[in-house]
């Protein structure tokens, strides 16, 4: 175990999904794995491994922020041996294209943190998804009739954030939409050569002012479930 996962050796899939909201982790393994059970705890961020079609899954909350993703994605990957991280969560959108409970896969993630110019001496390192598994993820919303976009998107360091330009620089730019932590999970994946892919429903709209309840986006977003455990489970 470490100072922030208590569990053991071999408790985690080497697949993850991650949520932000540990609740949502908990309504995955009990509505869609088989035989799951808990795995850790610390400081409420829940951890289940289970199957799904008989493939071992593990899903796992991801708290709010870079810090936080990254801070569980080093201990997965340099702890647990995890190969491959599946980031899902909520996303507000930046273009009148994008409409609420959209599907969104991020190709790319641009970010006003400096966590990953720590990472690259101070530079600006682009920071993507792994293509075989947006590749994989875009192919089998086909087979699910799933209508998904694909684009770039924007993790932002403050959900209230004071700068009054940057939704419309994000307009302007043709970012779908922004977050809090895609960018981080994809710098450290690239850091430690693991797996990553964020699959994003739409639950704000930063252009229309439209917004879902908390109890909606903790317990509903199916479609963005069941594309990230098909995803999850080919090899």
């Amino acid at each position: 175990m470490t100072a922030h996962i208590n569990a053991k050796k071999n408790d985690f899939a080497q697949t993850v999904i991650m949520p932000g909201d540990p609740l949502r982790a908990k309504f995955i393994s009990e509505t869609y794995l088989t035989d799951a059970k808990q795995v850790c705890n610390v400081r409420n961020m829940l951890g289940y491994t289970g199957t799904y079609n008989g493939i071992p899954v593990s899903v796992m909350g991801h708290g709010m922020g870079i810090p936080s993703i990254t801070l569980y994605a080093h201990e997965l990957i340099n702890d647990f041996n995890v190969k491959r991280i599946i980031r899902i969560g909520s996303l507000g959108a930046t273009q009148h294209s994008v409409k609420m409970r959209d599907v969104i896969l991020a190709v790319a993630a641009g970010t006003d943190s400096i966590t990953n110019q720590k990472r690259a001496n101070g530079y600006n390192i682009a920071t993507s998804a792994t293509f075989s598994l947006l590749h994989s993820a875009y192919e089998t919303a086909k087979v699910m009739n799933i209508p998904v976009k694909a684009g770039n998107v924007f993790s932002g360091d403050l959900y209230y954030d004071p700068d009054e330009s940057l939704i419309s620089t994000l307009e302007k730019s043709g970012v779908l939409g922004i977050d809090m932590e895609v960018a981080g999970l994809y710098g450290i994946a690239q850091q430690f050569n693991i797996e990553s892919l964020a699959i994003l429903t739409v639950s704000d709209h930063c252009l229309t002012g439209e917004e879902t309840s908390a109890e909606e986006r903790q317990l509903t977003f199916n479609n963005m479930i069941k594309l990230a455990l098909q995803v999850a489970i080919k090899p």
